[in-house]
């Protein structure tokens, strides 16, 4: 799929098969441990109507320095012209974190969405699940 852009660095994917490509920041910044900060990236897409796209964190930023986005997925919609921006937190309570201009610091990942019709009805159908929230489903344990 051809998506348009502007951008000082265009969004590539690492390897083949990825989902996501990488977004780079455009500013040299320390996240102190705690401190979230809205990171500009220069991007700016034209996504076609029925798709949009997803920021999401990168998973080594998040495994080893804690860094994550506050509102992941961040999501862009297909009308939306305006830089992409990425609300970073470090999550670590100790150490703070630098990022350069150039680093990757983020995925874009770019998805068919459906518009739904609400159908407002008195009752839902049943189902397996049911009302089961956060934690109804268990977890396997591990044979020893």
């Amino acid at each position: 799929m051809d998506i348009p852009i502007v951008a000082p660095s265009v969004p590539v994917y690492a390897n083949p098969g990825d989902a996501g490509a990488d977004l780079v920041s455009t500013i040299d910044l320390v996240l102190e441990p705690g401190q979230r900060q809205l990171v500009p990236t220069g991007v700016r897409i034209a996504l076609p109507d029925g798709c949009a796209a997803f920021v999401v964190p990168r998973s080594g930023l998040a495994a080893k320095h804690g860094i994550t986005i506050v509102n992941s997925p961040g999501t862009i919609d297909a009308g939306y012209r305006g830089e992409i921006k990425v609300a970073l937190l470090n999550t670590d309570r100790e150490n703070p974190y630098t990022i350069t201009a150039g680093d990757r610091i983020a995925q874009l990942i770019i998805a068919p969405v459906l518009r739904a019709t609400f159908i407002p009805v008195e009752e839902l159908d049943e189902s397996v699940r049911g009302e089961g929230g956060f934690g109804s489903s268990g977890y396997a344990t591990l044979a020893r």
